[in-house]
């Protein structure tokens, strides 16, 4: 992933031909992230994988703040809360009235949380996320990178430029603390 680094280097520097190289490199890495993190969902899920890249793509090129990617991380970061964006936005408007809603269980990777509604329990780890970033800001971009994004701990731990231990160690502390708050916030089904 060197070469997306350089590229968004580039980028940064006003070099139009690198935009079109580093389209179908971040295309496919976020493709088998998203398509990682789809295949952990419930069967019956109408967001498709491609979609939600295609979506976020839209967002990171879309914004202002496109092409303002000072490395690897931060466009991965980027990257990972458009993504969480579009699953909160998603789930606000199916929890409307007009769009019912089933019981259904869903997992937070190896912590399971009963609830009445999947999109509720997205809203509440949303939520979650928000405190945990007040608390500590970095605790919270390796579950937005984890959990959004699907990215394993060492790709973590090179995006953000922190040692493994230091990611395992930090997402242990905020598994722990999401499950503690949304345990709370969730009631159960």
């Amino acid at each position: 992933m060197s070469d997306v680094t350089q590229l968004l280097g580039a980028i940064e520097a006003g070099d139009p031909k690198a935009a079109d190289q580093l389209l179908p490199l971040v295309y496919a890495e976020l493709r088998k992230l998203a398509a990682a993190k789809m295949a952990h969902e419930k069967p019956g899920q109408t967001l498709q994988a491609t979609a939600l890249v295609h979506e976020a793509w839209l967002r990171l090129t879309g914004s202002e703040a496109s092409g303002a990617w000072n490395s690897r991380g931060h466009f991965f970061g980027a990257a990972a809360e458009a993504m969480r964006r579009i699953l909160v936005d998603r789930a606000r408007q199916k929890a409307r009235v007009r769009h019912g809603g089933t019981l259904e269980r869903v997992d937070f990777e190896h912590v399971t949380l009963a609830t009445a509604d999947p999109d509720e329990t997205v809203l509440a780890v949303h939520e979650a996320i928000e405190k945990l970033a007040l608390q500590s800001p970095q605790k919270a971009e390796i579950v937005k990178l984890h959990y959004f994004t699907g990215l394993d701990y060492p790709e973590i731990a090179r995006a953000l430029g922190l040692s493994l231990s230091t990611v395992e160690r930090h997402w242990a502390y905020a598994r722990s603390w999401l499950y503690r708050e949304l345990k709370q916030n969730l009631p159960s089904g």
